[in-house]
């Protein structure tokens, strides 16, 4: 690998965590690329997206190729042009915004498993310290994983997800996104045309808007963890295309 071989920095979403990238991150590392998949707080996109923009400056040197999963994609939208030499943008099932929209307004009227009246029917709620008021964390009910979230991974996958989910705070999926960062920098987007989560005219509209390079897999919303080589295509692609 030369000088200008980018490092990998791949951001998971809610409930998940870094582990979720190991079909992706084990197969990077053999090929020689650097592959860091910092923690993703969950706390808040302005707040999340300062974390992933520190993390970047400092751990990083050289360009880099950032990759967002889920909610994920809303934090590198944002995190891309405020640390570090990010050349290119990964988006994977993910959300994809512009300046002012928010996760759930994207959701909003989609046929999304997670766009329900009552959100407690999908989603267990707990209150967590320091929370700002109102606020609470959202974990999937075990029903929501199997059914609508990781629908094709082995049974005991889709379990091990409901035991290991880091869950998101409210306030993360409401806040205004940004100036978005592949506004200025190239992109690319794997879609997930069995995404039950985030809808794939959702994905496709957000993805064209962006002008992304786009690659469909017959996938869940977890597409990098049931069929990863799309998403590999799509690293490999954007790190070729840093020169």
């Amino acid at each position: 690998m030369s000088e200008t071989t980018p490092t990998i920095v791949l951001v998971h979403g809610a409930w998940a965590d870094a582990s979720s990238w190991n079909a992706v991150s084990v197969p990077l590392q053999a090929e020689g690329y650097t592959v860091l998949a910092p923690p993703n707080e969950l706390r808040g996109l302005q707040s999340d997206a300062a974390y992933i923009a520190s993390f970047l400056a400092q751990r990083t040197s050289g360009p880099v190729v950032l990759v967002g999963h889920s909610y994920g994609g809303a934090v590198i939208t944002n995190a891309g042009a405020q640390g570090g030499d990010v050349r290119a943008l990964v988006y994977v099932d993910a959300f994809i915004p512009d300046e002012g929209e928010t996760v759930v307004g994207i959701l909003e009227g989609s046929s999304s498993a997670l766009a329900v009246a009552d959100p407690t029917t999908v989603l267990d709620v707990a209150g967590y310290p320091g929370a700002p008021e109102g606020a609470a964390e959202a974990f999937l009910k075990p029903e929501t994983v199997h059914t609508a979230f990781a629908q094709d991974l082995p049974e005991a996958d889709r379990w091990t997800i409901v035991a290991t989910q880091r869950p998101a705070s409210f306030v993360a999926n409401v806040t205004p996104s940004g100036p978005p960062a592949w506004k200025t920098i190239p992109s690319w987007a794997v879609l997930g045309t069995d995404d039950l989560v985030i809808p794939i005219d959702v994905q496709r509209r957000m993805a064209e808007r962006a002008g992304a390079t786009v690659t469909e897999v017959d996938a869940s919303h977890v597409s990098m963890v049931s069929q990863p080589e799309p998403t590999l295509a799509a690293i490999r692609a954007a790190a070729a295309s840093i020169g």
